[in-house]
């Protein structure tokens, strides 16, 4: 994510900021990757703390693209929603980087539909999931000890709401792009066929979970060829962002990217992942120091590289 520029004193605003250390207030435009001093606020800005520029009936491009919102009577529902908005908006303002979702996209939006476990009527079971481009999101698991307790029962490395956001947003650009011509053949040739019974590929999972190897960046990416489309992309899209974020902090390592890089115009996969990569090593290291976690704890196999080239030429036809 780039680091902005306050309109009114140019020092450093970042991306979920509603006012800059001056006092001046700002909102994020999308259309122009910018922000701007105040302007006509999202309807949500109280409520969720929405920083976007309203478009449609008061409601910011992000806001828009939500049809359900959490019981906002219930327990933590607003603070909930509120984390998970912001992960949204974060994954919709990378994605538009590529020219997802923008003026110049005319292809279908999605509908999300954020739900919580908490309901006026009791506890609610919710999936997660996507279904013919509505995207279903649990914001309970915007609670943290919730999501670390479900990442450790299911024995994952990472959990987190950005990761679900982009797992099943990955699900819809499978969508959006299996309207190209001769897209299915090639992803079937790399991934399999995407028609296998899904329910039956899951069963079979759950009751024999695959392991992450040299072809998949997860377990789970082994369950159906929608689910190693859907791990593989979210995880070109930690990588890209990561790396984006790191040049845009001023980070630089020897053999690193140039000053001034731009992750999302870089045309070579190879070279971003592998740049990517030593973004991580970097701050693994770091954060040895401090006894915390590596921040991208996976091994990248050439199998792995190759279906994350797949997914970058894809992903970057709107660019």
């Amino acid at each position: 994510m780039q680091v902005f520029a306050c309109p009114a004193c140019s020092g450093r605003v970042y991306f979920d900021n509603t006012a800059c250390s001056c006092g001046q207030e700002v909102t994020f435009d999308p259309r122009t990757q910018a922000m701007h001093p105040g302007g006509d606020f999202c309807i949500n800005r109280a409520a969720i703390g929405c920083n976007w520029v309203a478009e449609t009936e008061g409601y910011c491009r992000s806001c828009t693209m939500t049809e359900t919102v959490p019981d906002k009577g219930e327990g933590d529902n607003v603070l909930l929603w509120a984390r998970t908005a912001a992960a949204k908006r974060w994954m919709l303002a990378n994605l538009a980087r590529w020219g997802w979702f923008t003026d110049a996209d005319t292809g279908r939006r999605p509908v999300f539909d954020l739900l919580s476990e908490q309901t006026a009527s009791g506890d609610a079971d919710i999936v997660m999931g996507h279904a013919d481009g509505t995207i279903v999101i649990n914001v309970s698991e915007a609670s943290e000890t919730t999501r670390q307790v479900r990442r450790e029962n299911l024995g994952e490395l990472y959990r987190t709401m950005l990761g679900h956001m982009r797992h099943e947003m990955a699900h819809f650009l499978h969508m959006r792009l299996a309207e190209k011509p001769g897209f299915d053949d090639d992803f079937r040739a790399l991934m399999g066929d995407e028609r296998a019974d899904y329910s039956e590929a899951l069963k079979r999972h759950y009751a024999a979970p695959g392991y992450p190897d040299d072809s998949f960046i997860t377990g789970y990416a082994t369950a159906h060829p929608h689910e190693d489309w859907a791990e593989t992309t979210a995880h070109l899209l930690h990588l890209v962002d990561l790396l984006d974020s790191a040049s845009a902090a001023g980070m630089t390592w020897r053999g690193g990217p140039p000053p001034g890089y731009d992750a999302y115009a870089e045309p070579d996969a190879g070279r971003l992942v592998g740049y990517a990569i030593d973004a991580t090593i970097a701050v693994n290291h770091v954060n040895r120091a401090m006894e915390l976690p590596d921040l991208y704890p996976f091994v990248l196999g050439d199998g792995v590289r190759g279906k994350l080239a797949f997914v970058h030429a894809h992903l970057r036809l709107n660019a």
